[in-house]
């Protein structure tokens, strides 16, 4: 066999001159190695850092929401259907069968309604279904639906009146995924990722499979990216939807470290919370629950199918198929959702027939979801929580503000200053009105009015402007007199004639009466209902403007000048002052501060903070002057300056009110009370020009055109610590004594007793009687201050 010899030198040679081309091959390749992986494993450690830290934020994305008060519904309650309907239907309860949770159902005066549960100031509140009848303007009775049995109070869950957000604009509401139906977790992926629960953050496969559905169908039916991609991509994250290959690897990138960091249940949960599914204005739409609301009114759990479908559809592209404007558009997304869904076993043949011929089931308008439909009073609980929450710290914490708002009470004061200012704008120039009105028993605000256009943010005229408050201040001059029992009743006689007061500069201040008439000698109960200037400021005088000056800034920490015109109203204030005011008297006496926020719960539903504490009891002497203050404005209203309310049908209310005119006609106002609450209303313009419109003529009607809607208890007042007795002259009497009157006393102080005069003559002064001519025609002429040089 022959013998091959190789060329030792040659193949040497070849080795010497591969050598170095393979030497130089393999040190690139480990240099790009090197510096790839130098690059790539501290930028993926950064990465890591900035996932962690983004995805943990999410918690702190959601905006604090504004709740108004629940209602609380007990027999004997003052309200109607018309305001049960407008308190349900701002909680977004629907009618239907009353068997679902926030639905009600009505028959007659008998209502059933299924109510949610929800988180208050004292702990939770079960959703419940109960039965309300009403009956003669109150409610007769309540029961329980399940159990059948009465029960003695029920609370609904509260109307949601605005939300506060942070730096971003977005509605949001978490959801644990437990709390969101099966089938629209598992309808999501059906339709948007199917091997979600299988593969690491990217799907290959299901990238091969979407392109070809796509391809078969024609269009995009299908995408690529799987539900951690997407939620990789979303503000959630901060990468931008610019389409690049750089933000794709990115993307790539966070959703593999999201997959190697959290459970497939996290991923999810963030995911529901996260999607953005709609626009409104400025106002994004994230997340499943804050949708439901959006497109249908409703919360998650009382989706159906078709509406669960539309929702998982709307993900692909909330503008594109956006159900109010392109209704088409939406319905067919709906089809391929609800096909998808019927494909994957989610739903059967039947269901899926029904739900495709089912409408879209979209509100025409948003669901609640508004940002703030109330501005002034919004304002009002901003102001109350500023001291304790600062505002980045407050606006999207996720915080639940209880406030003490009553839905219906607010809307009753809009409708009012409306339609009364409608009426009055015809003769006169541009008007502005704002109205405060409070519970009696609490100190709670009902309602804000800051001006008539109420919808708008601006000067909220309710707590910041700054008015002359004219006769309002009267009322607390004689509360004075009054707890001075030896010396003063409503019984009393003052005089009324022509008064001069010689003031520190040597100039004299001579008031008159609005009429400019004199009175001769009047009761004081009538020169209080009359709203009379002279007897006014000789009482004043007595009494001295330093203790007026003192009541005002324990009743309402108002800073006053103790001269003698502020026992004509001599000073500027706004009506939530007036306001403050006024509830120590519309109390009983009780010093409580007013409170537009009942609590503070964190996200969790946890009290943080109460507002809403229980006033200290009346002491017994403000109580009685109290009282008796409220009898006399009582008075004002049947036969005084207000006596136009009964006039309107309130005096089944017993109301008790005060006018209040500054000088020429600038400003017209009326603080007014029933068994429930106190109303203040301001009328009049931003110029500071004359109306023309006096107490009675401008605020009272507003007033009485809420009174009018708004259910009420007829205001008693308690007999504890007076004597009712009959008077004429100077003494008590019979009750048979012609012209004999009714008045009450601090009881032991009562005048002594004559009997009827054997003549029975009966008493003619006008102020004794029926109030004269000007009661003909409802003329309020007697509560105007002095003139601005008499205040000065």
């Amino acid at each position: 066999m022959a013998r091959i010899d190789y060329d030792e030198d040659a193949d040497a040679s070849a080795d010497d001159t591969s050598a170095p081309w393979l030497r130089r091959l393999a040190t690139w390749a480990l240099a790009v190695i090197g510096l790839g992986l130098g690059f790539l494993i501290p930028y993926t450690l950064y990465l890591n850092h900035e996932v962690g830290e983004r995805f943990g934020q999410l918690r702190w994305q959601v905006p604090t929401r504004v709740f108004a008060r629940p209602l609380q519904l007990s027999p004997g309650l003052a309200i109607d259907a018309r305001t049960l309907k407008t308190e349900l239907d701002a909680a977004g309860y629907r009618e239907g069968d009353g068997r679902r949770e926030g639905s009600y159902e009505r028959s007659g005066n008998r209502w059933r309604i299924s109510s949610r549960g929800f988180h208050d100031v004292d702990g939770v509140v079960k959703p419940r279904r109960i039965e309300v009848v009403l009956g003669g303007g109150r409610v007769v009775s309540v029961r329980d639906a399940a159990r059948r049995e009465s029960v003695k109070a029920a609370r609904l869950d509260p109307a949601r009146i605005a939300t506060l957000y942070g730096q971003q604009q977005e509605e949001r509401r978490l959801v644990r995924i437990d709390e969101v139906p099966e089938l629209l977790v598992t309808g999501l992926q059906a339709v948007e990722d199917r091997d979600f629960n299988s593969h690491i953050g990217i799907d290959l496969t299901g990238m091969v499979r979407a392109a070809f559905v796509n391809l078969r169908s024609g269009e995009t039916r299908q995408g690529a990216s799987t539900l951690t991609q997407q939620l990789a991509r979303s503000g959630l994250l901060g990468i931008g939807r610019e389409q690049t290959l750089t933000r794709k690897g990115k993307e790539i990138l966070y959703a593999l470290l999201m997959e190697a960091r959290y459970d497939k249940r996290t991923i999810l949960e963030a995911y529901l919370n996260q999607v953005y599914l709609g626009q409104r204005g400025a106002q994004a739409i994230h997340g499943v629950a804050a949708g439901a609301e959006f497109w249908f009114g409703r919360d998650l759990k009382d989706l159906s199918t078709e509406q669960i479908a539309l929702l998982v559809g709307i993900v692909k592209g909330p503008s594109a198929y956006d159900p109010r404007r392109r209704p088409e558009a939406a319905r067919e997304r709906r089809a391929i959702a609800l096909g998808e869904m019927h494909e994957a076993g989610l739903i059967d043949d039947a269901e899926y027939k029904r739900a495709l011929d089912a409408p879209l089931g979209v509100t025409k308008t948003p669901g609640h979801v508004a940002a703030n439909r109330f501005p002034a009073f919004v304002d009002l609980v901003r102001r109350q929580l500023a001291r304790d929450y600062p505002a980045n710290e407050l606006a999207g914490a996720g915080l639940r503000v209880m406030s003490s708002m009553s839905p219906s009470a607010q809307a009753y004061a809009e409708g009012g200053v409306t339609r009364t200012l409608k009426s009055l704008g015809k003769r006169r120039a541009p008007l502005q009105a704002a109205v405060v009105v409070t519970d009696v028993e609490d100190g709670g605000v009902r309602a804000v009015v800051g001006g008539k256009d109420f919808d708008t943010h601006g000067f909220n005229r309710a707590i910041e402007a700054q008015r002359p408050v004219g006769s309002l201040l009267k009322p607390f001059v004689y509360l004075l007199a009054l707890a001075e029992p030896q010396k003063f009743s409503l019984a009393t006689w003052v005089d009324d004639s022509a008064v001069q007061v010689k003031l520190g500069d040597g100039k004299t201040w001579a008031p008159k009466n609005s009429d400019g008439r004199s009175h001769g000698s009047v009761r004081l109960v009538d020169a209080l209902a009359q709203s009379y200037n002279q007897s006014m400021v000789r009482v004043g005088m007595q009494v001295g403007p330093a203790r007026i000056a003192d009541l005002l800034r324990t009743l309402a920490g108002i800073d006053a000048r103790p001269h003698p015109s502020l026992i004509l109203g001599g000073t500027d204030q706004s009506p939530y002052a007036m306001a403050q005011l006024y509830q120590f008297v519309a109390s009983g006496g009780e010093i409580q501060p007013l409170h537009a926020v009942r609590g503070v719960l964190d996200s969790e539903g946890r009290a943080l903070k109460r507002y809403d504490k229980t006033p200290a009891p009346a002491q017994e002497g403000d109580a009685i002057a109290a009282r008796l203050i409220t009898v006399g404005l009582q008075q004002a209203v049947t036969n005084g300056t207000g006596r136009q309310l009964v006039g309107d049908g309130l005096g089944r209310l017993s109301p008790a009110g005060k006018t209040g005119t500054s000088n020429d006609g600038r400003d017209s106002w009326f603080a007014g009370w029933t068994g429930d609450y106190l109303a203040v209303v301001w009328v009049g313009n931003d110029q500071n020009e004359t109306t023309g419109l006096y107490g009675a003529t401008g605020a009272m009607r507003i007033w009485s055109a809420m009174f009018s809607r708004l259910p009420s208890a007829p205001l008693q007042v308690g007999d504890e610590g007076l004597d009712w007795q009959w008077v004429i002259g100077s003494n008590t009497t019979d009750p048979e004594c012609a012209g004999a009157r009714r008045l009450p006393f601090v009881a032991g102080f009562a005048p002594s007793y004559t009997p009827c005069p054997a003549s029975q003559p009966v008493y003619e002064d006008e102020s004794e009687g029926s109030g004269g001519w000007r009661e003909w025609f409802g003329l309020d002429r007697n509560d105007a201050p002095a003139t601005e040089e008499e205040r000065e």
